[in-house]
């Protein structure tokens, strides 16, 4: 028969049990508030971040970076910047991405802007329905000489999380502007679009001013769950403790 352990090894083990407990307990709790301190952190960037934006597209247009500007053009400083560029479109060369808008499914219509110092810029002349994606059938909007006020975006590479772009068989899911000055033989390329206002074109298409500008703005919410979790766990720890120390007294 196995010897019963004595009380003195009951004690024992449970002692290094609690502190195995007592000690996990304290790296989650600090973990938790660590993520809560992140969080709250992330908050303020994002709310930085908002502010930033909003000035930016509510400024008076500007001049889109020019060639010896475009080295310094980043996604933290110009993107959804208020800005104007005046050329030649080049609407044999016009791109359709797929794209879902509140006017329903369709493509953006993406075309090069030829300017007078020879750089281009790809420019989202706005939305069009997919019955509309055959230029013949809208060809009152195709203008050429122009001036375009919008916003500066950052280029968009490769594809979406769900789908990629398939530039051989020119099939496009995103504004990836490398890739398509490739793909349609244009030279000088700025690293970024304009998406073009809300200014009519004639016929009525290209429909431009619909740029999304939403960024998620949770981390109050991820904040207050991290910390009431700690709280939680904290908690519970007290309670155990409280729990030991009455059983040792008893």
């Amino acid at each position: 028969m196995a010897d019963i352990p004595s009380e003195k090894a009951q004690r024992q083990h449970t002692a290094a049990g609690l502190t195995i407990f007592c000690g996990l307990m304290v790296l989650l709790i600090a973990a938790l508030v660590s993520l809560g301190i992140w969080q709250v952190e992330r908050l303020s960037w994002k709310e930085d971040l908002i502010a930033r934006v909003d000035q930016r597209v509510h400024q008076e247009p500007v001049p889109a970076p020019a060639r010896a500007q475009w080295g310094k053009v980043s996604r933290a400083n110009d993107e959804y910047r208020h800005v104007t560029a005046e050329g030649i479109l080049q609407n044999d060369k016009e791109t359709l991405i797929y794209a879902s808008t509140a006017l329903g499914p369709g493509y953006w219509v993406i075309t090069p802007l030829n300017l007078s110092d020879g750089t281009s810029i790809l420019i989202n002349r706005g939305f069009v329905p997919t019955d509309k994606r055959d230029a013949q059938t809208r060809s009152d909007g195709q203008v050429q000489s122009v001036k375009i006020t919008g916003l500066l975006r950052i280029t968009e590479p490769k594809g979406t999380l769900i789908k990629s772009n398939d530039p051989a068989n020119d099939r496009w899911y995103s504004r990836d502007v490398a890739a398509i000055a490739d793909r349609r033989n244009v030279a000088d390329v700025a690293p970024y679009f304009i998406d073009a206002d809300a200014t009519p074109n004639p016929g009525g298409l290209p429909v431009g001013g619909l740029t999304q500008i939403a960024f998620p703005n949770n981390h109050l919410v991820y904040a207050i769950t991290w910390f009431a979790l700690a709280i939680m766990a904290a908690g519970l720890l007290a309670f155990v403790f409280r729990s030991e120390l009455r059983a040792r007294r008893a």
